[in-house]
């Protein structure tokens, strides 16, 4: 981690709320040519953006960062390049929250895998990606969400372009899913 994103993290640390964008499966170029410009004014005034992997071009992680400190994984589409340079499972923490970050926990098995990777980790939430498919799931005291996709939401004809946000305070976190 470079100093600025130390900075960048402390920063998160300091005030009594913050907001966390999260996104996955943007899919540039191959789904769509860029990010949607909702995107940019839904996270307009976040503390920071954690991308659940399949970004499938680096450049999407330039764009983001225009914005707030990027929190990135990769994903099962993104390219040599890219799994080069990014962690399957990443954690922050913001005030005594343990977030944490991967593409894709398994969840095509089941909630089994997501929970062992949250118990192992310490994890409070699990942000995941990879089903294009929004969802919020409280299970015990651990949240586990998935942003969807803004660029290629599945089922395709049915569900819409999403991101969601985070609202963290030190008694408790909010999530929220956005329509783009």
């Amino acid at each position: 981690m470079t100093s600025q994103e130390t900075q960048a993290f402390a920063k998160l640390y300091e005030s009594s709320a913050k907001t966390v964008g999260l996104i996955s499966d943007t899919h540039v170029p191959n789904r769509a040519k860029k990010i949607p410009e909702r995107v940019f004014k839904v996270f307009d005034n976040v503390d920071f953006i954690v991308h659940a992997g399949d970004l499938v071009q680096l450049s999407v992680i330039e764009e983001l960062e225009q914005l707030a400190p990027v929190l990135v994984v990769q994903g099962n589409m993104d390219g040599p390049e890219i799994r080069g340079k990014l962690p399957k499972l990443d954690s922050f923490k913001v005030f005594d929250w343990k977030i944490g970050v991967t593409h894709n926990p398994g969840t095509l098995f089941g909630i089994g895998k997501m929970r062992e990777i949250a118990k192992t980790n310490c994890f409070d939430v699990l942000v995941y990606g990879h089903t294009h498919s929004s969802n919020i799931k409280w299970e015990r005291n651990i949240l586990f969400i998935n942003p969807g996709s803004p660029t290629a939401p599945a089922p395709p004809f049915l569900a819409k372009p999403t991101v969601a946000l985070l609202r963290v305070t030190k008694e408790r976190i909010t999530p929220e899913i956005v329509q783009i």
